[in-house]
């Protein structure tokens, strides 16, 4: 590792630690271990905000560990830690907050690991598919937990139903990429979400309860609601620690780069520019939060990291923008309240669509934005939850359709011309 790399493994280390530190410093010790125990048999399919149903604490413990899980794998696969790496951990840590448990990733990961023994490929070159598909851990806890199956039988079928799903996410991840061709960030969530359509369907003919319940924290404590800019602070002062001219000249230059996949804004830039366009970013969307006077808990925490962590990995300040200003006009337009549950979090998570605002402009941008709020309220029904990065499966698919619209118009303009 190099002088940078081992910066930015001390600076994610340190967020992940102060995340179990502040766990056990709001809720006790004993209490938080407790919580974080229940929280690995609790609902984890769309939208289970783990600030309710483990306590602050509990949901700041389990969301620390799971970072953890990250940067070991990471680590141990002597992996680059790098854009998309740093986006791959901070955005399980998000989804730590509600829905992804250590319990439900680690089958999934299996699996994928599983894949790469199948293609004769080193672990390593799939991390990135098994960080990302513990999106799926909601699956292996609704059949454990939930399916009514008991004892050894839940166990069984719901870690083989984990590692068989981490089998066939390489093979749908690569498929899902030609239809939006890099301008839907969270391709592995649009993977999960056409994985999640058939499981769905198969938990469904079985007579299993597939209904959508939301558990949402209304009244989030004060930790929770200076988590986010209290990081985004260190991660500014790391930047400019390590070069804040670097950090300053970078940052100007990655607004410049629309964002497609994949654009490794520490490669391409930086790790001081990206660790202050991650800063950035988590303060203009806390801000955007207190404006809309929305709530900061587990859920949209876990919005906030994945956008910070992105930073690092196609988000910037210049292509986020139009997206949100999008789901903004979509709510004035009908009516939804911009504070609720799904338009918050579409605006959030749907800067997965950054980058066809950073390629086609701002107007396409906003374009954009506007569709998928109206298309992420339908998707989450149709896997049953059990995507937890359903804003990537909407993304794919308004992705999808810009880019077929975009590249036919590009066709027919030259075949005139």
């Amino acid at each position: 590792m190099n002088t940078k790399e081992t910066a930015l493994y001390m600076i994610f280390s340190i967020i992940i630690m102060g995340s179990i530190l502040l766990g056990f410093a709001v809720q006790g010790f004993d209490s938080t271990i407790k919580g974080f125990i229940a929280l690995q048999t609790r609902p984890a399919r769309l939208i289970a905000d783990y600030t309710v149903l483990g306590g602050v604490g509990a949901a700041l413990m389990n969301s620390g560990l799971v970072a953890a899980i990250g940067l070991g794998l990471v680590k141990l696969n002597k992996v680059k830690l790098s854009g998309p790496t740093i986006a791959a951990i901070l955005t399980m840590m998000g989804f730590a907050l509600f829905g992804k448990t250590p319990l439900n990733c680690l089958p999934i990961i299996g699996g994928v690991y599983i894949a790469a023994r199948i293609a004769k490929k080193p672990f390593a070159a799939y991390i990135l598919m098994a960080m990302f598909g513990t999106a799926l851990g909601p699956l292996v806890t609704f059949l454990v937990f939930q399916s009514g199956l008991t004892g050894i039988h839940a166990v069984l079928v719901g870690v083989i139903s984990g590692l068989g799903a981490g089998v066939c996410l390489p093979s749908i991840a690569i498929s899902m990429l030609h239809l939006h061709q890099g301008y839907n960030l969270y391709n592995i969530g649009f993977s999960c979400g056409f994985l999640g359509l058939f499981a769905a369907s198969l938990l469904s003919a079985s007579k299993l309860n597939m209904d959508i319940k939301v558990v949402w924290n209304e009244e989030p404590s004060l930790a929770l609601i200076a988590f986010i800019p209290a990081i985004s602070l260190f991660l500014i002062a790391g930047s400019f620690l390590l070069d804040y001219k670097k950090a300053l000249t970078d940052l100007i230059s990655l607004q410049k780069l629309p964002g497609r996949l994949p654009t490794d804004f520490v490669d391409q830039g930086s790790a001081e520019g990206a660790l202050l366009n991650m800063g950035l970013l988590g303060l203009l969307g806390s801000a955007y939060v207190f404006l809309v006077k929305g709530d900061f808990n587990g859920p949209v925490l876990g919005g906030l990291l994945t956008l910070m962590g992105f930073g690092a990995f196609g988000k910037n300040i210049r292509n986020c923008w139009p997206v949100v200003m999008g789901v903004m006009l979509s709510c004035f337009i009908f009516g939804k309240n911009l504070a609720a549950p799904g338009p918050i979090l579409a605006a959030l998570f749907g800067t997965t669509l950054a980058p066809l605002a950073g390629q086609f402009g701002v107007v396409i941008g906003i374009a954009a934005g506007f569709v998928h709020l109206v298309m992420v309220e339908r998707t989450a029904a149709w896997h049953g939850g059990l995507d937890l990065y359903n804003n990537g499966f909407s993304g794919g698919l308004t992705a999808s359709l810009f880019v077929a619209l975009i590249e036919w118009y590009r066709t027919t303009r030259q075949k005139i011309s």
